[in-house]
């Protein structure tokens, strides 16, 4: 623990330390100079308390959301500010050592002045980032977007085509903090007029209880099939400690009986049948199955129990890597799988047709958007809500209805 600290502050020491010789050379105001100095300490000094502070027994709260959002915010700028600087240092320092050999005066300054140009151009350059993180915490959080996709297969059951779903994904309830905008985004979601809505986990961050100032509000989805929902990583109370086991398991089990009380049709390793014009299709929902050290109570074998093999499948699956592990090997063909988990990190720049990357395109290769493989489709819905940095950047909350269509075969 101590060397952690040590290295955070080393890390804090020298990104304040260039971040204020960017400043002092850019400009000449003292005030701007205090100014800054104030505000960081501030950002800092409010982060490192919440943190020392931090109970896992009472969770994530909006004060430490916010103190990692600006403090994120702050280090964003800094460290483009020491990227600015270092390239500038390649160049002084071989100066410096070239004067200091060859002119040794007494009280000499050998280092060359910065250039105030530079500076002021990083200052410029580590600003838009710094300017769209804040955006994004007091914006874009509550930036709904309605993503809709057409896919056509050639199983379709003829009394599906034209079905259309609405995918959400990873509310963390706990995490809202304005009513009347989640109110627009669940309004939003009733106006597709979709035949079902599907819910692929992580509804709260840690525990039930963050649903009960929501619940009656998420009562409100309708959709002519219903409501589906599967768990995330979050749903199962792992992120806490308890007093004991029996709360954990209570915890859980409230949970359950909520989304419950919501109209919503929770499945647990299981599956359910919509049925259509005397045609069926089938909807599978796993417990979460993320790869590495994330959570793996899902069991595909189990939840297609009395599913036949011909049966046009709906997979729910809440963190995108079950799909290349078990989904696609699998010997039943999953025409369709949905999944959450990634919030497309909640940071990245999406250009429809022209670009989409975010970091954590680095974890998970399908981390935003539709995947195909061969017949398989994958969805990953970008979340609905939003966790730790309390903001969203590029990677906009998403609604996302697909219309499944049915393969005209000319004959």
């Amino acid at each position: 623990m101590f060397y952690r600290w040590l290295f955070f502050i080393l890390v804090i020491g020298l990104s304040q330390w260039y971040s204020f010789q960017c400043i002092k050379t850019a400009s000449q105001n003292k005030y701007l100079w205090f100014l800054y100095g104030i505000i960081s300490f501030l950002i800092i000094g409010n982060f490192i308390f919440q943190i020392l502070n931090y109970d896992r027994s009472t969770g994530f709260t909006h004060a430490i959301s916010y103190s990692f959002g600006f403090f994120i915010s702050l280090f964003t700028f800094q460290s483009i500010v020491i990227i600015g600087l270092f390239f500038e240092d390649i160049i002084r320092f071989p100066q410096a050592l070239y004067s200091f050999f060859t002119h040794r005066t007494q009280g000499q300054e050998y280092f060359p002045q910065r250039m105030k140009f530079l500076s002021q151009i990083t200052l410029l350059l580590a600003s838009i980032p710094f300017g769209a993180l804040i955006y994004g915490m007091y914006r874009g959080k509550y930036n709904y977007k309605v993503l809709s996709y057409e896919l056509i297969f050639d199983d379709l059951p003829d009394a599906f085509d034209g079905f259309k779903i609405t995918h959400i994904s990873d509310i963390h309830c706990g995490s809202f903090d304005n009513h009347e905008r989640v109110k627009y985004g669940i309004d939003l979601i009733n106006k597709q007029n979709s035949d079902v809505i599907m819910f692929t986990g992580d509804i709260v961050n840690n525990i039930s209880k963050e649903l009960n100032h929501w619940k009656d509000l998420f009562s409100t989805l309708k959709a002519e099939y219903g409501v589906y929902s599967i768990l995330g990583n979050h749903d199962y109370g792992d992120y806490m400690d308890w007093p004991n086991k029996n709360e954990k398991n209570k915890n859980f089990e409230d949970l359950k009986k909520i989304q419950k009380e919501m109209g919503f049709k929770l499945l647990l390793n299981e599956n359910d049948h919509i049925i259509k014009n005397g045609e069926r299709l089938a909807v599978i929902g796993v417990e979460n199955w993320g790869a590495g050290g994330f959570k793996k109570a899902g069991d595909l074998n189990k939840a297609i129990n009395g599913v036949c093999a011909n049966d046009f499948k709906i997979l729910l699956s809440h963190d995108p890597s079950h799909w290349r592990a078990q989904v696609i090997p699998h010997t039943d063909s999953f025409q369709l799988t949905l999944s959450g988990h990634t919030h497309g990190m909640q940071f990245g720049i999406d250009i429809p047709g022209w670009i989409k990357w975010s970091p954590i395109k680095w974890s998970y290769p399908e981390f935003a958007g539709l995947y195909k493989k061969s017949k398989h489709f994958l969805n990953v819905n970008r979340g609905f809500g939003y966790l730790a940095y309390p903001g969203r950047v590029g990677m906009w909350p998403e609604i996302t209805v697909i219309t499944l269509k049915k393969k005209n075969i000319d004959i």
